[in-house]
């Protein structure tokens, strides 16, 4: 899975400068725009452009399921990927408005979509937070490869689901992931192998980032310290 993520990423740097041919459907859920490939052996390298020496990203050959064409889509090809400053300051806004923290936000984008504002699901959910059509149009999101647009709309979906599970994160992320109503089937967390590892991501990577977090705030608490404690030993050495 790591593999899989790590690849997401290096994507998005990529992608400015697609104009996509073809689209490799990987097995975790995942497709990537390029615009053509070639196969050597166990890599498969997807070039992101026509040009000789273009960019290019390497897929383990069997993460692969296939290859389909790609029509031309007005909508995604209008939309930039952002960088990570721009998806931080989209975050951030975002946490501001739904009062939901910005970290717990990007696990779930980091989850549901490796960061990548183009991605699309096998099922058709699309952009950031992996927005479905109809769940895209009832939360009144014009664009969902758009990064902000889409952004605010899985938000704003996300802040229902905590509000109706009153703060229990695993049911909101269980119902993120594969719906309310199988929530309310299976009164709590459904027994989806899927579902379990997506909410067992989330928290993982929410948790990481507060522990990393902490170990900054007592990092700089410490050199303060020090800091201070010098000032005073210079200070009361001069009087």
């Amino acid at each position: 899975m790591r593999r899989i993520l790590q690849l997401g990423l290096l994507f998005v740097l990529s992608a400015g400068q697609l104009r996509a041919a073809e689209m490799a459907n990987l097995r975790n859920g995942f497709s990537i725009r390029h615009d053509h490939h070639e196969m050597h052996g166990e890599t498969t390298r997807l070039y992101m452009s026509s040009q000789t020496g273009s960019s290019y990203v390497d897929v383990t050959t069997s993460q692969i399921e296939g290859f389909e064409p790609v029509p031309a889509d007005p909508q995604a090809a209008g939309a930039q990927p952002s960088s990570s400053e721009d998806l931080h300051g989209i975050i951030s806004a975002a946490s501001s408005r739904s009062q939901i923290d910005a970290d717990f936000i990007a696990s779930v984008i980091h989850a549901e979509s490796a960061n990548n504002p183009r991605a699309v699901s096998r099922k058709g959910a699309q952009g950031l937070m992996q927005l479905m059509p109809a769940t895209a149009g009832a939360l009144g999101v014009k664009n969902s490869f758009d990064p902000a647009d889409n952004v605010d709309g899985g938000v704003r979906y996300l802040r229902e689901l905590l509000l109706q599970y009153k703060g229990d994160a695993a049911k909101a992320l269980a119902a993120y992931n594969a719906g309310p109503q199988r929530v309310q089937q299976y009164k709590g967390v459904p027994p989806y192998r899927e579902t379990h590892a997506y909410v067992a991501r989330v928290i993982n990577e929410y948790n990481r980032k507060k522990l990393a977090e902490a170990k900054r705030q007592s990092q700089a608490a410490a050199a303060s310290g020090r800091h201070a404690a010098a000032v005073d030993g210079a200070t009361s050495g001069g009087k």
